[in-house]
């Protein structure tokens, strides 16, 4: 035997006593449905991984949501369809791994990260686990620069810094999907990912080819879980989404990730939690829903040194523009600040529906200027002052001069309503609308 054998015979020795012996993985059968969960006995697998199950269509693909004793409960990810008593179930051994790179920009991906555009499969080979390692918050970066996000409003009222996360509080049919189209088109984020969760399969077909349009797609991953999937798959679909960005920004990008909603993702919470038995605990939302939100929220901000940003916009639909709703209560207290879309200027027509009276940026007075702050105080404080006299105003009860500080909101209004609306393809830059609400700002007195 020649030494160059000898050392291959070692080295396979050596690689054979540091491998397992294969374990045969045993297959259960399914004992029972009830909605959208399947209970299976007779085999082992732990919470969160997946199991194939024999239908009269084929392979359905469940993931592991819970157990009770040698009972595991079982949610599909896909549509439930012929499904037998006693069909065979068998684990899969472990989690699905997540296609990321570069090919993935002008994609649209489902829930699981698969192809949904009919464009042919992702031309990677590079694979990420679908849950990222957790970021120590003392080793994150802190927020010290503004993101330009193309809104003039935002940019010059509600200034966002990169690494930041905020709300986007509103009711049904006010403009957030519009608002989310505009920052994708005038953003200075180096990548965009939308994720689209829960939304009706019109909208997100109209989200992409009428507000994305091909300049924001181009450097844009979407996402799409519409209202017709599992509630599986729009938890992964959320997940999927926030995995991308973290993939991004560990490669050192500027990612801005635009999340459309956070209801929805609650919601489906409360639908898998329900499910397999947990007790509803705030107006029908299980204590789980309350824990999965900041686990969520906290992966997006800023990473290491040598990594980029992920600046993070979730949608949160307000039931009926209650501000008090259990989930937007919840988000508000993990969120570096929210923009509240105001129902009753959106029947005004006045587009994006800001109201700025309502929206606070936590991270402002880090990212812009004295100056910037100041010129942002006085014009806030002019626009609050004409709301509060608003009615007085309109019914004719207030005599002109009686204020001089009124009567210059009222000379101002104009311009600040000018000022503040914006139409949908005219970004306007940082630099810009930090310019013009200097000039409006000078007109203020006091």
């Amino acid at each position: 035997m020649s030494s160059r054998q000898q050392q291959l015979l070692n080295k396979f020795a050596i690689h054979h006593k540091q491998v397992l012996p294969l374990r045969p993985v045993a297959s259960g059968q399914l004992v029972r449905v009830v909605g959208l969960t399947l209970e299976a006995t007779g085999c082992r697998a732990p919470v969160g991984s997946l199991c194939s199950i024999e239908t009269m269509a084929g392979e359905l693909v469940a993931e592991v949501v819970g157990f009770d004793d040698k009972l595991l409960y079982l949610m599909p990810i896909e549509e439930l369809r012929g499904v037998l008593p006693g069909a065979r179930v068998r684990p899969l051994g472990e989690q699905s791994s997540l296609q990321v790179g570069l090919s993935l920009l002008g994609r649209v991906l489902d829930g699981s990260g698969a192809p949904l555009d009919g464009l042919g499969p992702l031309n990677t080979d590079q694979q990420a686990a679908r849950h990222g390692p957790n970021i120590n918050p003392l080793s994150r970066r802190a927020i010290t620069e503004p993101l330009d996000v193309g809104v003039r409003a935002i940019n010059s009222m509600l200034t966002v810094g990169k690494g930041q996360r905020m709300g986007l509080f509103a009711g049904s049919g006010v403009g957030k999907s519009v608002l989310l189209g505009m920052m994708t088109r005038g953003s200075t984020a180096d990548i965009i990912v939308v994720g689209l969760v829960g939304e009706r399969g019109r909208e997100v077909k109209e989200f992409i080819e009428e507000i994305l349009g091909e300049q924001g797609r181009a450097r844009s991953v979407v996402v799409a879980a519409p209202a017709d999937t599992s509630p599986l798959m729009r938890l992964r679909a959320c997940e999927t989404s926030t995995r991308i960005a973290e993939y991004f920004r560990d490669l050192g990008y500027d990612v801005l990730l635009l999340m459309d909603s956070l209801t929805r993702y609650a919601q489906a919470q409360r639908e898998v939690a329900l499910a397999v038995g947990e007790p509803p605990a705030t107006k029908g939302y299980p204590p789980s829903v309350f824990a999965k939100l900041p686990r969520l929220v906290e992966r997006a901000g800023n990473g290491g040194p040598g990594q980029g940003s992920i600046t993070a916009f979730y949608t949160v639909l307000t039931e009926g523009d209650d501000q008090q709703d259990p989930i937007a209560d919840a988000s508000r207290a993990i969120l570096d600040g929210h923009v509240v879309l105001s129902r009753q200027l959106a029947d005004s027509g006045h587009y994006p529906a800001i109201d700025v009276e309502a929206s606070i940026s936590r991270v402002a007075p880090m990212v812009i200027s004295s100056e910037h702050l100041e010129a942002m105080r006085r014009v806030k404080q002019m626009y609050s002052l004409y709301q509060q006299n608003r009615d007085l105003i309109s019914i004719g009860a207030y005599a002109q001069g009686s204020d001089p500080r009124i009567d210059n909101a009222i000379r101002l209004q104009p311009a600040m309503n000018a000022f503040l609306r914006q139409g949908f393809k005219d970004p306007v830059s940082f630099d810009d609308s930090k310019v013009m609400l200097t000039q409006i700002a000078a007109q203020c007195q006091g």
